[in-house]
């Protein structure tokens, strides 16, 4: 029988994160989960730690340095749950995070996302987060828009949604969640799970999130929606809107770094959708 729960952690060079994430997961109150690591054709020893959980109910599977949407793909892929959930492998759960998403799956059988609170260190010390930070819960797409709203590590996706909106956009090396979560989120509710159940570390330079010019890939998932129809009324306005002020700010950016060719491309960019 598929358990309810599949666990997707996609990894690279992450040796000396891996282990508490892993553990996160085999340490969960509940046990209708399975568990599969991606390694992305990592080069440092994790393929040897993992070795270490072989018999304990975890998949393992390597591939070539394709980077995290092809990471999470193959995951998804090789999965047999009803439910997606994602960890990255620097992030990790408190023992009772699936026990709770499995609680509002029950009381909240029409919603096909779920997330929940979480707690975040940057340089080992508490971060305090922005008001920009809060999580959202319910019809969520204007928040959406501004930036990445739902932490990948807090998220647990219903299977049936993937197969309907598709699963990461392979083309993005980075913000691909942001581009996740404006598809999933355009037509379905979200439900906020308001205890911290997941706790982030931040603030070392081999993290995505501190790659400079995200906007770029931003601007490129906020097209997509223009051009997919799917949008009307406000939800295309709202998104013409942030479409423009990423635009500006991107071109803003690049005329100032001399790269004037860049700069044009982005300023067309607001002619067309007006």
């Amino acid at each position: 029988m598929p358990p309810l729960f599949s666990v997707v952690i996609p990894s690279y060079n992450r040796k000396n994160f891996l282990k508490k994430s892993i553990d996160s997961v085999l340490n969960q109150n509940i046990r209708d989960y399975e568990l599969i690591v991606v390694d992305d054709g990592s080069t440092d020893s994790s393929i040897l730690l993992v070795a270490d959980y072989r018999g304990k109910g975890l998949t393992y599977i390597r591939t070539s340095n394709l980077g995290v949407s092809h990471a999470r793909n193959t995951g998804i892929q090789n999965s047999r749950g009803s439910y997606i959930a994602f960890l990255d492998s620097d992030d990790w759960w408190e023992s009772s995070k699936l026990e709770h998403v499995l609680e509002s799956i029950n009381n909240f059988p029409e919603i096909n996302i779920f997330h929940t609170e979480e707690t975040w260190f940057k340089n080992e010390k508490l971060l305090n987060q922005k008001k920009k930070h809060r999580k959202p819960d319910g019809h969520v797409y204007k928040k959406c828009l501004p930036l990445c709203c739902i932490g990948m590590s807090t998220s647990v996706i219903k299977r049936t949604l993937l197969d309907e909106i598709g699963m990461f956009d392979e083309k993005m090396p980075a913000c691909e969640d942001y581009d996740l979560w404006l598809r999933a989120c355009l037509r379905n509710k979200v439900k906020l799970i308001k205890e911290p159940l997941t706790i982030k570390k931040g603030g070392r330079d081999d993290q995505l999130s501190n790659q400079p010019g995200l906007d770029k890939y931003r601007i490129y998932a906020l097209e997509k929606m223009l051009n997919s129809g799917h949008l009307s009324g406000e939800n295309l306005e709202l998104t013409i809107s942030e479409l423009e002020k990423k635009c500006t700010i991107y071109a803003k950016g690049s005329e100032k770094r001399g790269k004037i060719v860049e700069a044009k491309k982005y300023w067309d960019k607001l002619k067309y959708y007006r």
